[in-house]
Parts: C-alpha cells; structure tokens; sequence
C-alpha cells in the first residue's frame, strides 16, 4: 500500500505479529526519466530488513511500472540484490498512475500487458508474481488477462475481486478466485474484503485459492493472522474481538512511533503516519467515527495519543 507498508511499518508488523507468512513493500516507482541506484533500492525494501535474512526471505519487492519506463535498468539493480520475491503491481487505481499507463491501466490492453509482463519475465531471475484488478471498466477480458499471465510465466496471480472504476465500492466479488483456478494451474491470492479470520476460512473452503493476501484488513487489524491461527482455541464473539483490539491498540501505537522515530521522522511526519492509519482501526466501535473525527483533527502527536487515551471508556460501550 502506498504511503503505508514503508519500512518502520513493516518492521513494526514484523516485530509485533511475525504470524503472517509473507509482508511486501510499496511499490517503488521505476522511473521513465533518470535511473534508479542500489542505495535506493535498498532503502525503499528497508536497509534494516534487507539485513536481517529472515525478514528479507519474508518480504516481496513490489515495483510499478509503464511501457515507457525504464524497467530493464531497475531490474538489473534489484536482481543484483539478494531479494527472493519481486512483485508487479497491475492492480493500482490511482488516476495519475493509470494516466501513464501504470496500474490497473495495462489491463484495458493484453498486448500491452504481455509486453511489459514478458520483458520482467524475461528480465528478473527472483519468484516474479503480479497482482491485478478483475479489469478497468469492467471483467470483460479477465479471462485473457489470466492466460496472458500464465503465457507470460509468472509464478502466482493475487487478484483483488473489483474493476478499476469500483475503486474500493461495494463488495468484492470472490467468485473471480474460482473463475481464475480454472483458466489456470498458477498459485492465485485471494485479496478483496478479508476481515475476518471466518472471512479466511470461507474463501479456502469455497475457493481453490492458494493463499489470502489482506491490506486494509491489516491496517485494521495488524494481528489478523495471529486471531486466524488461534481460531480453533478461541472463540472471537464481537465484543472479545473489539475488547483485545483495546487492549492491543497502545502497544502497537507505541511499537509504531519508536519504529517511526528510529527511522528519523520528526512530530510532524510520525501524526501524518499515524493519521493515514486509523481509517479503519476504530471501525465497529459504537463511538468509533467520533473518536477517529477528533483524532484526524489534533494538531500533534501528544494531542492524538490524549484523545485516544481519553475516548477508550467510551469505545467500549458497545
């Protein structure tokens, strides 16, 4: 996720939660003009991760790129690096990325797709995965674009179960992830609308899926695999769940600053983090979208943590 999964929050999930399997950067930007350098690279997966192999054998080099790009260059960089996993992200929305024919664009041109797809296949030497929308407008060459993916020789397909124009509305379709096991023998991610783990155990008992990929259910719920893996031995009712999300939430705002701070950002640019993250965090709370209103307001670090601290008595009046 863009402006999300930087290093000192993935090292923060990685250090709190290590229950989840795989974590991926954000996508770098391959540039058009110019070149990308090995510090660069290194920087954006973490240098700290990239140092410690265990966390870097769990992290997917995610990249963006266009037909204009300067795709063969970066490649040579992030191939030169001890990285196991490069990921292309197909599946961006963002107008200003589609406007350069990044994203979700290259699904509206199959021809275009296997151009920039093949050349990576060709190109990279890592576990090379992509990750896409069920199309732009519409579904309409979905199936096309799962055979070009295969054709193209890519190891697994995640798949986020809306088009380009749905952005993040409605509901994701899953029935794309059965739809796709069909077309091919590839690993396919299930991505899309994962909240729970009982969201987890009905995709892999309806679907033939290989895996679950989450994003706004992990900015939600950072310790979602650790309530999956313990489902069996729990039983999360709705007030359980919403009590441990109290009782967690301190830690992981606190193991989220010292990560933010360790990596050089000052007051500022730690409330700006800390802002984009609560979008969904207070959700389900009977006070939850007052709380987050004020906390989106506060003028500084201390100020969110005293209006967090100060609305927890009513949060639990659910």
């Amino acid at each position: 996720m863009e402006g999300i999964t930087d290093p000192a929050y993935r090292k923060t999930v990685m250090e709190l939660y290590p229950e989840w399997d795989m974590f991926a950067t954000d996508f770098l930007r391959v540039p058009t003009e110019g070149t990308v350098t090995q510090k660069k690279v290194i920087e954006h997966f973490g240098e700290e991760i990239y140092n410690d192999q265990k966390l870097r054998d769990k992290t997917t080099y995610q990249i963006l790129t266009t037909p204009r790009a300067n795709t063969e260059q970066t490649l040579e960089i992030i191939n030169s690096l001890e990285f196991n996993h490069l990921d292309l992200n197909i599946g961006c929305p963002s107008r200003r990325v589609n406007a350069h024919q990044g994203g979700s664009f290259l699904l509206t041109d199959v021809k275009l797709l296997e151009q920039v797809v093949g050349l990576i296949r060709k190109k990279t030497n890592k576990t090379f995965t992509t990750k896409i929308r069920v199309g732009f407008h519409d579904d309409k060459n979905f199936d096309d674009i799962i055979r070009c993916l295969d054709f193209c020789g890519v190891d697994g397909i995640t798949i986020h179960g809306r088009t380009r124009v749905e952005m993040y509305k409605g509901v994701a379709q899953w029935k794309y992830f059965s739809r796709a096991t069909k077309l091919t023998n590839l690993p396919i991610i299930a991505n899309g609308d994962i909240w729970t783990p009982e969201d987890i155990e009905k995709i892999f008992s309806e679907t033939d899926v290989y895996a679950v990929m989450c994003a706004r259910s992990a900015m939600k719920t950072p310790w979602l695999a650790r309530e999956f893996q313990l489902k069996k031995e729990i039983n999360y009712t709705r007030n359980r769940r919403l009590a441990n999300r109290l009782e967690l939430l301190p830690y992981y705002f606190c193991a989220l600053e010292t990560n933010y701070r360790e990596a050089g950002m000052e007051d500022a640019k730690v409330l700006k983090k800390m802002k984009a993250l609560i979008r969904y965090i207070l959700d389900d709370f009977e006070n939850g979208e007052a709380t987050k209103k004020k906390m989106l307001r506060s003028l500084d670090y201390n100020h969110f943590k005293e209006i967090f601290s100060e609305s927890k008595n009513g949060l639990l009046s659910i």
